[in-house]
């Protein structure tokens, strides 16, 4: 029951992320229509987030107990491998391999768009009908489709929404920020709200 009421409460929020895209060219945005929307938005955020600081600033932690900038998007492109290769039904082609232990900038972005391209397909080829197949190999039972990959769009914001503060304690304005600001959104001059 718990399961089926996640998975429907993930379909509403996939539904509004829809809805809050505006018109589509007038076709009907289904489940699948929304996850992949989201995850285009996500990859563009999270992108534009590991190219926007700079190299020299990637170890920095705003206190010594968390990551540091750089860890959490290799914290990112370790997730991503492991969701993603579930939903596929592929094993998981970086097991093993600690992406948060890069070092530097370049390796951490590389790290990221590799995840991303693995991903990639992942949610191009969904459907409304594969979103809800049940698969199974994760964590607590069989799954369906479209929850894992909601898994990954709502972990990768979560650890976006984290990487804001590091950019804005470095005075840099998040990308989700700054392109709003380029649609006409306002945005006060990239400053975003509370600021």
């Amino acid at each position: 029951m718990k399961r089926a009421l996640c998975l429907a409460s993930g379909m509403v929020l996939m539904a509004s992320v829809s809805f809050a895209q505006g018109p589509g060219g007038g076709a009907p945005a289904g489940i699948a229509v929304g996850l992949q929307r989201a995850y285009a938005a996500l990859k563009t955020n999270l992108t534009q987030s590991a190219e926007k600081m700079s190299d020299a600033d990637y170890g920095f932690k705003p206190t010594n107990e968390i990551r540091g900038y750089g860890q959490l998007w290799g914290h990112v492109a370790n997730a991503q491998f492991g969701q993603c290769a579930q939903a596929k039904g592929v094993p998981n082609p970086n097991m093993g391999v600690d992406l948060e232990a890069k070092t530097t900038k370049a390796e951490f972005v590389k790290a990221l768009a590799d995840s991303f391209a693995f991903c990639d397909e992942a949610f191009s080829s969904l459907t409304d009908a594969t979103a809800a197949e049940l698969l199974t190999g994760g964590r607590g039972g069989p799954t369906a489709r479209g929850a894992v990959l909601l898994g990954v769009i709502a972990h990768g914001n979560e650890m976006y929404g984290i990487g804001t503060v590091y950019q804005r304690m470095k005075g840099l304005v998040p990308p989700s920020t700054e392109n709003q600001g380029r649609r006409g959104g306002g945005g006060g001059g990239g400053r975003g709200r509370g600021q």
